[in-house]
Parts: structure tokens; C-alpha cells; sequence
């Protein structure tokens, strides 16, 4: 076996034997799997309880009691008469809250109070808010003293939910386009972006306390007397390469096959999308799109084979800078000032990654899904939105090619730095070792 295959045997082995790598192995799918069958569970099997409201309405002839409408969400029950408040609160303890409207609200329409004998519910007063604001917009309108009132509002009563939206995949038969959901790629894409900056600071921090640690204790000096540096640079990086791809592999089959399996069994049959349109809450069409996203295996395999590259080449270009810092420095708080350079395009590139749902194809966007300290996590993020292929292809060669030359520049600030010991470099020693012959 070759020099730098014994040193990725060696940095393989000492990682995947430890608690933590297993504990996040096994808890980062769980958490996965968890955000894509909850939202589904909880459609499938139902919202929330109904709650019971009492309404106290002192308003002329209780128009507005009289036309709330009880629903799945909140069920009204009016009190005829001029029943006190006082007297609600006593009696009607067991109820989720009281209502009273005031006698002035078509005047003044902030004339309301929702007395509450339990914890507050956004989706109550909602629901309370906006029927109240439909009725009294009806009784206004009223006043203009227009024929056919009734018909004009029932006509002018148009609500659109959602949005469906299909992608054109140039195929013939209109019913073959594909479903989409721009809520789903943005989730989907925050969760693979999130992933990969996981592993870029996580195992790239290992290259370097890794790199720090064997400087401090003398090992690196014994290693190199057997192979280069290196040798002794890419053994390292490889290593806990193929550490970090592992783990991405392990995730992936436990979410494909949470995906393929899990799901179904949950819906109680195996089409997780007409079940889901089968049941009494019918989703709208961006909830169903959303949930075909997540229990697409193919979908959900290709999102993964690409994060893999991306892991691969990300990883590779930070790991070879963590690998460089760690030989030029003797501890982590000389590593520091450098740590801190090599982050900033990382913070970069999680915030260009919360843009991404606003515009997936903005200037801003594209370029720093190209530039190769922020096309990682960017490139991810926009992904899931189906952008064209030509660009994922471009953006993964310059990232390889970037990671060579970024390889070449690390290796010749490891082989001086390695042997350096007592001082603490400047960005200009680092220069002059890279120019060193």
C-alpha cells in the first residue's frame, strides 16, 4: 500500500471509531426523516382540536354573531340576550375563550376583545379576525345602496389559496409535466446547504486541530522522516475525506429509505400523494407538490449523489487551507487569525443561501454558486429549483480544478510550516514560503 494510502487508512480508522461520529451519523437522518413525515402525519391524521368560543355580541340585531361560521378550527356559540360578561366568564370557564363585540363595530371595527380561558391559538384569531372582517366589509358596502348586492359580493368573494406550478420538461403530453413546489426546493435546499456547511467546518476543523495536535507532540517531525509532507498533507485531507462521504452515504440511505418505506407505512398505503388527497383536510396543490418532493426516491437520490460531489470538492478545497494553517501555527489560538479569513466566505455563502428562494437566478446568486469558496453551499441551495444542468457541471469543474491549485498552494506552506516550531507566522512569512523553491 502506498504511503498515502496507510496515512488515509490511519485518519479513516481513528474517526469512525468514535462516539461522536456515530451519534450524529445515526441522529442527523432521524432528524430528516422526522421534518419530512411529521408535516405529512399531521395533514393525514388531522390539525388540532375544535375550539369552542363564546360570542357576546352588542351590535345592532347581532349581525355579527349571527354570520360567523363555525368550522373544523373554532365552533361560535352566540348567547341571545344581554348576557354580562362577568357572568360568561363564570359559566363558560370550560370553553377555549369569549368573544364580545362591541356595540359600535361597524364604526369602529377595533371595538373587540377575546376573552381567553386557555392558551392563545394564532389559527383562532385568525380565523375570528377575518370573518369579522368580511362582515363588517359586507355591511359597509351595503350602505353604497347598489341592486343586487348580495349577488355582486357572493361573485366578488374569490380567494386563491396557492399556486400550482409544473416545470417544462419539453415533454409532449401536457399531464407528464412535473409537479414543483418553491417552498419545498427552498426547505430542501436549506437542508442540503446546512449539511454541507456541517461538514466543511466540522471535518475541516479536524484537519486542523488534527495537523495542530501531532505539531505540538513531535509527531509530524517522526512521519515526515518516512514520506513527504506531502504525502503526509494529502493523507490527512483524504482521510477524513472519506469520512465525511461515508457519513453522507449512510444519511442518504437512511432518507431514501425512510423515503421508500417509512412514508408509505405511515399513509397506510403506497401512494403517499393520493393519500394525503384522499383525506378530509385536503391539501392544496403547493402541500401536495411539497410532499411529492420528499418521498421522490429518485428525486431524493439524485440530490444526494450531487451533494456527494459537492462534499467531495468542498471539502477537499477548505480541508487543504485547514491543512496549510494548522502546519504554519503551533496552537489553536495562533490558528485564530487565519481561522477567521478562511470562515468569511462560508458566512458568505449561508446568507446568499437565504436569498435563494427571493430569486434562485439572480447576478448575486449565480456568480457565488461559481466562485468556489461559496459554490458549495450556494450551488446546493439552488439545486432543488431545477436550474439548468450546464451550470451544476460548470460550477463542480472549477471547484476541482480550484481545489488542485488551492492543493498546490497548501502544499508548499505544509512543507515549511511543518518543520516551524516557537513562532507564530504572518500573512507575509506565508507568502514568502509559497514562493520558496
Amino acid at each position: 500500500m502506498s504511503k498515502i494510502g496507510l496515512i488515509i487508512e490511519r485518519e479513516f480508522a481513528e474517526r469512525v471509531r468514535k462516539k461522536s461520529f456515530i451519534v450524529s451519523t445515526l441522529l442527523t437522518p432521524l432528524f430528516m426523516i422526522a421534518m419530512m413525515v411529521l408535516p405529512s402525519v399531521m395533514m393525514f391524521k388531522g390539525g388540532s382540536s375544535t375550539k369552542n368560543v363564546v360570542v357576546i355580541d352588542n351590535s345592532p340585531e347581532q349581525f355579527v354573531g349571527r354570520k360567523l361560521v363555525s368550522g373544523k378550527t373554532v365552533s361560535f356559540n352566540l348567547l341571545e340576550g344581554n348576557e354580562s360578561i362577568s357572568n360568561a366568564r363564570m359559566m363558560y370557564k370550560n370553553d377555549y375563550g369569549i368573544l364580545v363585540i362591541g356595540q359600535n363595530i361597524l364604526d369602529n371595527p377595533q371595538d373587540i376583545q377575546l376573552i381567553l380561558n386557555d392558551a392563545s391559538s394564532m389559527s383562532v384569531e385568525e380565523n375570528i379576525q377575518n370573518q369579522i372582517q368580511s362582515i363588517l366589509r359586507t355591511e359597509r358596502l351595503k350602505r353604497c345602496d347598489l341592486e343586487n348586492m348580495d349577488q355582486i359580493l357572493a361573485d366578488a368573494n374569490v380567494r386563491v389559496n396557492s399556486i400550482q406550478t409544473l416545470k417544462n420538461n419539453d415533454q409532449e403530453d401536457d399531464e407528464k409535466m412535473e409537479k414543483t413546489s418553491t417552498t419545498a426546493s427552498w426547505l430542501m435546499g436549506l437542508i442540503l446547504g446546512m449539511m454541507l456547511y456541517f461538514i466543511l467546518i466540522v471535518y475541516g476543523q479536524q484537519v486542523l486541530q488534527s495537523v495542530i495536535d501531532e505539531k505540538q507532540t513531535r509527531v509530524l517531525d517522526v512521519m515526515v522522516t518516512s514520506c513527504t509532507p506531502f504525502e503526509l498533507m494529502m493523507g490527512k485531507i483524504l482521510g477524513i475525506a472519506v469520512v465525511a462521504a461515508l457519513q453522507i452515504v449512510i444519511w442518504a440511505v437512511l432518507i431514501i429509505g425512510a423515503s421508500a418505506f417509512v412514508m408509505p407505512l405511515v399513509m397506510g398505503g403506497t401512494d403517499v400523494e393520493a393519500a394525503l388527497a384522499a383525506a378530509q383536510n385536503v391539501p392544496d396543490p403547493e402541500v401536495l407538490s411539497m410532499v411529492g418532493k420528499f418521498t421522490n426516491v429518485s428525486y431524493l437520490a439524485g440530490l444526494f449523489l450531487e451533494l456527494l460531489l459537492y462534499i467531495v470538492g468542498g471539502f477537499l478545497f477548505y480541508a487543504s487551507m485547514y491543512a496549510a494553517i494548522g502546519s504554519a501555527v503551533d496552537t489553536p489560538q495562533d490558528a485564530a487569525q487565519f481561522n477567521g479569513i478562511i470562515m468569511m466566505p462560508v458566512i458568505v455563502a449561508i446568507m446568499v443561501m437565504m436569498s435563494v428562494m427571493n430569486d434562485p437566478n439572480s447576478d448575486l446568486v449565480f456568480w457565488c454558486s461559481m466562485i468556489p469558496f461559496t459554490s458549495p453551499i450556494v450551488m446546493m441551495a439552488r439545486i432543488p429549483f431545477g436550474i439548468p444542468t450546464w451550470q451544476v457541471a460548470v460550477s463542480l469543474v472549477v471547484l476541482f480544478i480550484s481545489f488542485f491549485l488551492m492543493v498546490w498552494v497548501a502544499a508548499r506552506i505544509f512543507r515549511v510550516g511543518v518543520f516551524m516550531h516557537g513562532k507564530k507566522p504572518t500573512w507575509k512569512d506565508l507568502g514568502a514560503w509559497i514562493k520558496m523553491k
